[in-house]
């Protein structure tokens, strides 16, 4: 029994490490071939390891293309600005759900479910007529505006989830000891949902971060395009690519996602977790 057990978790520690180097590889390609020349990126087949490396395409990248950091500037500014008010209305919006039940709560809660089903396609349309009408269209408070649209419903069920997980009973101490809605709200609830409160801010970043159909369909300016946009509309040639350049634009770009899932990791699991629970 001792040798069957054993020969399983090798097997299983075996399948998991598999598992990783397949998710991983993408990484390592993107990462190596930054420190590739574009004529070794062209190379076939393929080298798993650089034979010169370089760092000439990030010397290219900060010296040359001062329009990517143009990029860089609007999508912090874009994500960043997005990601704080969707959590403010997801705040408000989830503790009213969570807490005031009324006969057409079951409707709110559905139409919200319902506004996920729909494609991001599907509303890009009235989206583009609709701004256009309030002199929004090209504008990044045009965009903000459509992203946070588009990431409030979820983010808002999301927090319900996580103000449910809260017993009411603390709520109803706080309210005995003469606290008002908003005190029990600001200074009781939301000490305890703040990994939920970490997640969901976090969530909305990077959605936000990596958005692309939004800012091709409503934004025209190249000044104000965000990452991934101009990126695409710049970098990518139709008829050749600077690989190691492009390539190193990705690792650049990945950086602050990284940095997120390092410093955070610990409160956006606490979070899925401590929301997958009620009562």
């Amino acid at each position: 029994m001792k040798k069957k057990r054993t020969a399983s978790r090798i097997l299983k520690y075996l399948v998991l490490v598999i598992i990783m180097l397949f998710l991983m590889f993408p990484l390592y390609w993107v990462i190596l071939t930054s420190f590739k020349s574009n004529m070794e990126a062209y190379m076939y087949p393929p080298t798993m390891i650089a034979k010169n490396p370089s760092v000439q395409s990030y010397v290219k990248l900060f010296r040359q293309n001062a329009e990517f950091f143009i990029y860089y500037r609007n999508n912090f500014i874009v994500s960043g600005i997005t990601a704080l008010v969707t959590t403010f209305c997801a705040i408000l919006a989830g503790y009213a759900l969570s807490r005031f039940h009324y006969h057409w709560n079951s409707v709110v809660s559905g139409v919200l479910y319902a506004s996920q089903m729909f494609p991001v396609v599907s509303r890009m349309i009235s989206l583009y007529g609709l701004l256009g009408k309030v002199h929004l269209l090209n504008t990044l408070t045009g965009l903000i505006l459509a992203l946070i649209a588009a990431m409030v419903p979820f983010t808002t069920m999301l927090m319900s989830s996580f103000f449910d997980s809260i017993p009411v009973d603390i709520e109803e101490a706080a309210k005995i000891d003469g606290a008002s809605r908003i005190q029990t709200m600001t200074s009781v609830v939301l000490p305890l949902v703040k990994p939920g409160l970490v997640s969901v801010l976090i969530y909305a970043f990077l959605m936000t971060w990596d958005d692309y159909l939004h800012c091709a369909t409503l934004i025209q300016s190249d000044s104000l395009r965000t990452l991934s946009t101009g990126v695409a509309l710049r970098y990518l040639g139709e008829l050749s690519y600077d690989w190691s350049l492009v390539n190193t634009i990705s690792v650049v770009a990945m950086l602050p996602m990284i940095l997120i899932f390092f410093f955070f990791q610990k409160y956006m699991i606490k979070g899925l977790v401590a929301g997958a629970v009620k009562g």
